[in-house]
């Protein structure tokens, strides 16, 4: 098959599916007509090669307890050395339910009750919540946006969070969800040697990692000279290949010690991952999608493209911050001078639901996430809509 334009125009009906996106927003609002373009989930089908692969274990008949071996882990040892030039050995991957399972296990294993662990607002919403629902605090050193809206890190201010002992681990989301930022080599490599520098290890979710658009590129933090020995990266198929009810994901740390402690917190609370459909589905992924993913990534950049433009000639008042990564677009709507929650009903009433900027956060007041994970018809009713109540 050709995984061309024509190919992810086509997209895929949902609703009737059981799909939180669609199905789960007709039922919260009453309203069949709302264009869904919130929740991290992509309206298209997933590749045929992982359709084939849960095809065949539907074929065997019986479905009874599975194992993940060498195998599974094989396949994303291999998958992220060859799409990202990041190298790890089968031995350093716990396979886990999902990349939200690994915040809260390795929150729980590798810091006490009561310890502070840094976060860098906005962030997705879960950041929060595996710290809170761990007993621990939530310590935040916010992004800080430039003139184009271009967010970085404070380094400083992070330093003198882990100097004065607030915090005793840092919780990174790389690529950044919601504000689109692929962080540089550089960048990563500052995190890492204040982790080293305070003895705090690094939890970096990378679950979006096969989302950056050139000419930026995506840094696996274990390719980061030093971060082995302090870092635990949280990955996953979901979001590439649109696999996110099947419940996968891997945890993979380098450090022994580390990995040990998240092995015990994982037997502790009866964290397993042997979903037969699952582990055949990502194997899939990880070994026969790549010109899928190619194709999914270059229309997604045009849906970027399309967005910007759009909203300059259409929106001028509401300013988009430069999408580096992932297909969600973080929007700043607080030039409209409009309170967040008449913003959020204005847009409901528009019949367009998108993700409320406050789910990432207090630092995300006055802003709204927009999923471009859809066809550009899709996209282009929305701003449609959109434009009606925020032109």
């Amino acid at each position: 098959m050709v995984f061309d334009e024509a190919y992810f125009d086509a997209g895929i009906p949902r609703v009737g599916t059981q799909c939180e996106k669609w199905d789960g927003m007709i039922e919260e609002t009453g309203d069949e007509t709302m264009i869904p373009m919130w929740v991290a989930d992509m309206d298209f089908p997933s590749p045929p090669a992982i359709r084939d692969a849960l095809a065949a274990v539907l074929a065997r008949g019986t479905w009874g307890y599975t194992i993940s071996g060498e195998e599974d882990a094989g396949a994303l040892c291999g998958y992220w050395a060859r799409r990202h030039d990041v190298h790890f050995e089968t031995r350093d991957v716990l396979m886990s339910p999902c990349v939200v399972t690994g915040l809260r296990v390795a929150v729980r294993a590798l810091t006490q009750p009561g310890d502070g662990v840094l976060i860098n607002p906005p962030v997705y919403g879960p950041f929060f919540a595996s710290i809170r629902d761990s007993g621990r605090r939530i310590v935040e050193s916010p992004l800080e946006p430039d003139a184009s809206g271009r967010y970085t890190m404070n380094l400083a201010d992070m330093e003198r969070r882990l100097a004065a002992r607030e915090a005793k681990a840092v919780m990174l989301c790389s690529p950044h969800n919601p504000c689109g930022r692929a962080w540089t080599r550089e960048e990563l490599a500052d995190v890492v040697a204040l982790c080293r520098k305070y003895a705090v290890p690094l939890i970096c979710d990378e679950i979006h990692a096969d989302f950056v658009f050139e000419p930026a590129r995506h840094h696996g933090i274990l390719s980061i000279e030093g971060a082995p020995d302090a870092a635990v990266m949280l990955c996953a198929a979901s979001k590439t290949f649109n696999v996110a009810g099947l419940q996968q994901s891997a945890i993979v740390c380098r450090n022994e010690k580390m990995r040990e402690a998240l092995r015990r917190e994982m037997t502790a609370s009866g964290v397993k991952s042997g979903n037969a459909f699952a582990l055949a589905a990502t194997r899939a992924a990880y070994t026969g999608c790549d010109e899928w993913a190619d194709g999914l990534k270059a229309y997604l950049m045009g849906n970027r493209d399309f967005v910007v433009s759009y909203m300059r000639e259409n929106m001028p008042g509401v300013r988009v911050t430069p999408l580096e990564a992932t297909y969600l677009m973080w929007l700043d709507c607080r030039f409209l001078n409009i309170p967040q929650d008449e913003l959020m009903r204005r847009i409901l009433a528009a019949h367009v639901k998108v993700n409320d900027g406050l789910f990432f956060g207090e630092k995300g007041r006055g802003f709204v996430r927009l999923n471009i994970g859809c066809p550009r018809a899709q996209v282009r009713a929305a701003l449609e809509r959109l434009k009606t109540v925020l032109g």
